[in-house]
């Protein structure tokens, strides 16, 4: 990208990187550049950013793209990334943990166990609070909206707001606070369990996820979503019971490739990067498999994957 950008955005203590690759900061290692890419010092850099940025500049913030495919074309406009400083966990007085956007979900995990809460689901899942808040992430039966309490988080303007459960609006694999939102900290509450039984349950996730899961790929997790509405059982409370994976196996789709893009051989609901994808290639893939189980049962896979950016030339 060349832009004239860099000329029209505010000074910062932070560092702003005009072109930034972002494949080496994607969890997959794929995708074009940012135009520019803003990591600010702390909280009131962010916000005197933000606050003089013009109006028609976009804004996009990313943690470590564990749930994010970004397109080979790159992105416009000002990508966010926060830092340390926006990283400390803390257990409150009252029992409840304080953690920064960018701690990573397994750290926040490992810190609240030793406290005695239990917060252990978060413990197999990639990425960062920031990102599992947004996307309300879960496993074994918990997700992010059974223990959010609040959250703080930055307008485009620059002010800081306040987040409540009703703000947040969590859905299946989902919130809607605001597209505009950058989410700064959440406030969490496990419930209270001895720290040794909370190290063993965490300890059993990891074991199943490994036996279960591709986890030495490089993958984002789940690509689809669980189809909701559906269920194998015909119960009307078991919505979910109809799993993405068996439907991308029983279309022959298990261990599929396009260029450096596969359909895990372990897992049929994990998209991997084998080591040479393009986003477009790994997009390209998703797309195809939703369109042969939609041919087979009629059933249309929602993406869990987040994409953004903008698109090259399709794969041939």
């Amino acid at each position: 990208m060349t832009t004239p950008l860099l000329e029209r955005l505010p000074p910062v203590r932070g560092r702003l990187t005009p072109n930034r690759d972002l494949a080496s900061l994607s969890w997959l290692r794929v995708g074009g550049p940012a135009e520019v890419l803003f990591q600010p010092a702390d909280r009131a850099d962010l916000s005197a950013f933000l606050s003089a940025l013009p109006r028609d500049v976009p804004v996009f913030p990313i943690g470590v793209c564990s749930n994010l495919i970004i397109r080979d074309g790159g992105l416009r406009g000002i990508v966010v990334r926060l830092g340390r400083a926006f990283g400390d966990i803390a257990i409150e007085d009252d029992g409840a943990v304080r953690a920064g956007a960018a701690a990573l979900d397994r750290r926040v995990a490992e810190t609240a166990a030793k406290a005695g809460v239990d917060l252990s689901f978060l413990r197999t899942i990639p990425g960062t609070i920031g990102g599992a808040v947004k996307m309300n992430a879960g496993c074994y039966g918990c997700y992010v909206a059974d223990v959010f309490e609040t959250a703080t988080a930055m307008t485009r303007g620059g002010q800081t707001v306040q987040l409540t459960h009703r703000d947040m609006r969590f859905a299946y694999r989902s919130s809607d606070a605001g597209p505009d939102l950058i989410l700064l900290e959440a406030r969490l509450r496990g419930p209270r369990r001895p720290p040794a039984e909370i190290a063993a349950r965490m300890a059993d996730n990891v074991a199943q996820r490994a036996a279960s899961q591709p986890v030495d790929e490089r993958s984002c997790g789940s690509t689809f979503r669980n189809p909701a509405g559906y269920s194998s059982t015909g119960r009307a409370d078991d919505v979910h019971d109809l799993k993405a994976w068996k439907l991308i196996e029983d279309a022959g789709l298990r261990g599929a490739t396009l260029g450096g893009a596969k359909i895990s051989e372990k897992h049929a609901n994990f998209l991997i990067n084998r080591g040479d994808a393009t986003a477009t290639e790994l997009e390209e893939l998703g797309e195809r498999v939703r369109k042969k189980v939609q041919t087979r049962t009629g059933i249309r896979l929602e993406w869990e994957i987040m994409r953004v950016g903008e698109r090259l030339a399709a794969v041939s």
